[in-house]
């Protein structure tokens, strides 16, 4: 074959690629818990324009410790094509330098558990064609994002039926001056029980077989892969069904925007079983 319709078959791919993306809209939502607008990145499937009355299952995205809501789709740009792929809206807000996703109990600026649970979940199935019931809803995320996925999908179950976490904080106790947790947390002197309480290894105790569907990986290099390990023994312990993975790998984009096609496959899977 000649080196010009090679070109050219090339350059039609291109174009049947990018005329098929899903659209990506920027959205702010307004916050009443923290009084403030938060940004939203809202990836929604091509498919959404060309069949009327179609309802999408949706993952949330949460991103890590210093990032806002444009990092995933920086990081994983093969993120439009997954949502085509698997015919699902994608939904990455913006949760702050450092709020672990959580509500704090020393701090009433940050609600973040607040905010997504109780205030952009409400106007995301208000606002765009989802699927709205939990089995077709899921929440993970990277590192600071990743305690976020678990913690949120384990302590609202009623909400979401499927949760994970990309090389997540999954226990915050072994770094009680890192990342700016003792800013909502307080110290960990001072304030022992919340960081129990605010750790997703030590909440995974209340979980019940069956309640959630969980999947979560860390790379073998990562700092956090001793309590990712800590958290897969508790879970063992339970037994409680989960999707626990290691992979060659550190705390950083290579990884999980490699790690992230693993979940929504994962995720895809159960939106399908859900339907049967």
């Amino acid at each position: 074959m000649r080196m010009k319709n090679i070109v050219s078959i090339l350059v039609c791919l291109f174009f049947v690629i990018v005329s098929n993306a899903a659209r990506v809209d920027t959205i702010v939502v307004y916050s009443n818990a923290m009084q403030k607008n938060i940004k939203v990145a809202v990836v929604i499937p091509d498919n959404a324009k060309l069949q009327t009355g179609v309802k999408f299952p949706v993952v949330y995205l949460l991103h890590g410790y210093s990032g806002n809501h444009g990092s995933w789709l920086k990081d994983a740009p093969q993120l439009q094509y997954r949502a085509d792929q698997y015919q699902v809206m994608l939904v990455c807000p913006d949760g702050g330098y450092g709020s672990w996703y959580y509500d704090s109990p020393i701090n009433d600026s940050i609600k973040y558990e607040t905010f997504i649970t109780k205030e952009l979940l409400p106007f995301i199935d208000s606002n765009f064609p989802t699927s709205a019931n939990k089995d077709h809803r899921a929440i993970t995320g990277l590192s600071m994002g990743g305690h976020g996925g678990l913690f949120l999908g384990i302590r609202h179950s009623d909400l979401f039926g499927n949760a994970g976490s990309v090389c997540g904080g999954v226990d915050i106790r072994p770094f009680p001056n890192s990342w700016d947790i003792k800013k909502s947390l307080g110290t960990i002197i001072e304030h022992p029980q919340n960081w129990t309480d605010y750790s997703v290894v030590t909440i995974a105790k209340n979980l019940k077989p069956g309640q959630l569907h969980i999947i979560f990986d860390c790379g073998v290099s990562d700092f956090f892969i001793d309590v990712n390990r800590s958290l897969h023994q508790v879970l063992l312990t339970n037994k409680i069904d989960h999707d626990y993975t290691e992979r060659p790998g550190g705390h950083n984009k290579a990884y999980w925007s490699n790690s992230i096609d693993y979940q929504l496959q994962f995720f895809a899977k159960k939106f399908m079983e859900a339907i049967k």
